[in-house]
C-alpha cells in the first residue's frame, strides 16, 4: 500500500531531545507487544550517533526486565527529524520524529509504512486530553491500527 509522504517535525534540537521518554502508547513491534513500563533513553555518542537504551518489563509490571540497545543515526535532513535505528548489523529501520512539542515534553515517532508508531512523553502518565490530542495526530498521519496504551508505574 502506497502512503502519502510522512510529515515530520520542522526542526528537532538533538540535545533537547536526548534523555528519557516514556512510551505512552504504541502500535507495537513484536518485542513490545506485552511491554510494561517502557522507556526509551537517548544519549549522544562521541561518534555522532545516538546511543539508545529501550527498557521494559515483559508481560507484567513486575515482569522480567528486557533491554534493547539500538543505535540511532540522524539523517542528512536539515530538520534533524529523520533518523535510522540499527538493531542488528546492516539493518537500519526508519525512525521519523513526526511531532515534538516546543517544550520537548511529548513526541510522536512514526514510520512511512504506517506499521509502527510511538507516542512518548517525559512523564509516565499524561492527561487524557493530551492523549486524545496525540492520538488524533497519529490518525491524521494515516495510521488506522489500534494503539496499545503501555502500562506505566506511577513514579
Amino acid at each position: 500500500m502506497k502512503h502519502e509522504p510522512l510529515p515530520h517535525a520542522t526542526r528537532v534540537d538533538i540535545d533537547r531531545f536526548m534523555g528519557d521518554w516514556y512510551v505512552i502508547a504504541t502500535i507495537p513491534s513484536p518485542p513490545e507487544k506485552k511491554a510494561y513500563n517502557a522507556v526509551e533513553r537517548y544519549e549522544r555518542s562521541a561518534d555522532g550517533t545516538i546511543a539508545t537504551t529501550f527498557t521494559f518489563n515483559k508481560g507484567a509490571s513486575d515482569g522480567p526486565q528486557k533491554i534493547m540497545r539500538p543505535k540511532g543515526f540522524v539523517g542528512n535532513d536539515p530538520s534533524n527529524a529523520i533518523w535510522a535505528m540499527q538493531f542488528m548489523p546492516l539493518i537500519k529501520a526508519e525512525y521519523v520524529i513526526a511531532h515534538v512539542d516546543p517544550e520537548y515534553r511529548e513526541t510522536i515517532i512514526a514510520r512511512s509504512k504506517r506499521d509502527y508508531v510511538w507516542i512518548m512523553a517525559r512523564t509516565p502518565q499524561i492527561a487524557q486530553s493530551d492523549y486524545d490530542r496525540l492520538v488524533s495526530r497519529v490518525r491524521a498521519l494515516g495510521y488506522t491500527a489500534e494503539l496499545r496504551k503501555v502500562p506505566q508505574k506511577v513514579r
